[in-house]
């Protein structure tokens, strides 16, 4: 039998999450798109079980993809939940590259929490990245609005495993800096 966990506020997480993600589908993939969040929750549930932490996880793509307000993050589900979303949302309106360089400062300056759940949502993403590498090769980067593509990407996701890098004793660090050597 398992052990007794607190899961009320994953569990509220999660469902608000598939509510505000509800008839999205993952670009491309022609799956819901709230499997990714399902997805990064995983992952950081392979470093920690901190309920917090595990509900950003789930969450982190609602205030930057849906309606969802960080007032509302808040709200329903606390301060250090909605620093963990916000940390996460990429800000709006701005070019490509400086949204990504407003994104890998902030993630360097963030708390090792922060930097767990910014992982789960980054290794996510490199691994559908990956799959697809494997089956288009270069046809892949035209999917992407980087104005430079391949170069841009190669960039962006090598600056994450910098700011990131307070986590390589962990393995899902191992693996998402596998995965970019793998395809650059």
């Amino acid at each position: 039998m398992n052990n007794p966990l607190d899961t009320a506020l994953f569990d509220r997480a999660a469902q608000f999450a598939i509510e505000a993600h509800r008839g999205t589908e993952r670009r491309g993939k022609g799956f819901p798109y709230i499997l990714h969040p399902m997805e990064a929750a995983i992952i950081v549930s392979s470093i920690t079980n901190d309920p917090e932490m595990l509900a950003a996880a789930i969450l982190h793509d609602t205030v930057e993809d849906t309606d969802t307000t960080i007032e509302q993050i808040e709200e329903l589900f606390g301060p250090r939940v909605a620093h963990l979303v916000n940390t996460e949302t990429a800000p709006k309106g701005a070019s490509w590259r400086a949204k990504r360089e407003v994104q890998l400062g902030r993630l360097a300056a963030a708390s090792r929490d922060s930097k767990i759940v910014a992982l789960g949502d980054k290794l996510s993403n490199f691994r559908a990245i990956t799959l697809d590498y494997r089956s288009l090769g270069d046809g892949l980067w035209s999917r992407f609005h980087a104005p430079d593509g391949k170069r841009d990407i190669e960039w962006y996701y090598r600056g994450l495993a910098s700011s990131l890098a307070d986590l390589s004793d962990t393995e899902p660090y191992k693996e998402f800096t596998s995965l970019i050597e793998s395809v650059f």
